[in-house]
């Protein structure tokens, strides 16, 4: 068997608000809460499963491969949604995406903190 990522979890401060937050950015269904966990199952099998964490823990980051018109929508969200949404890791251009890799990618932030990236073309142009 090749190795895989097969899950991770995600504290929140309120896992509810940022399970749904994300499915809803993104365009996918929430599963069923499973124990304290709320999972976020992504098209390759990949589960984010969402917990309400302690109350302090340090904000990670997230990024995802999604596709050109995945992209247009998530945007559109963003902006309809009034989300601050940046060009750049360090939140340094508001407002804006890049074109790294000849493809777009943007970056926001959930309820939680944790920074999250959507890009259409993965690092290295692959």
């Amino acid at each position: 068997m090749s190795v895989q990522l097969n899950h991770t979890i995600v504290f929140a401060h309120d896992r509810q608000e940022s399970a749904e937050f994300l499915a809803g950015l993104l365009g996918l269904e929430l599963g069923e809460l499973w124990g304290s966990f709320l999972p976020l199952v992504l098209s390759n099998g990949v589960t984010l499963d969402f917990a309400t964490g302690p109350e302090q823990f340090t904000p990670q980051h997230y990024a995802f491969l999604i596709s050109e018109r995945e992209f247009d929508e998530l945007l559109a969200r963003l902006q309809e949604g009034g989300i601050s949404y940046w060009a750049d890791p360090r939140f340094a251009r508001p407002g804006e995406i890049n074109h790294n890799d000849g493809g777009r990618g943007v970056y926001f932030r959930d309820p939680s903190g944790h920074g999250m990236e959507a890009i259409t073309v993965p690092y290295g142009g692959f």
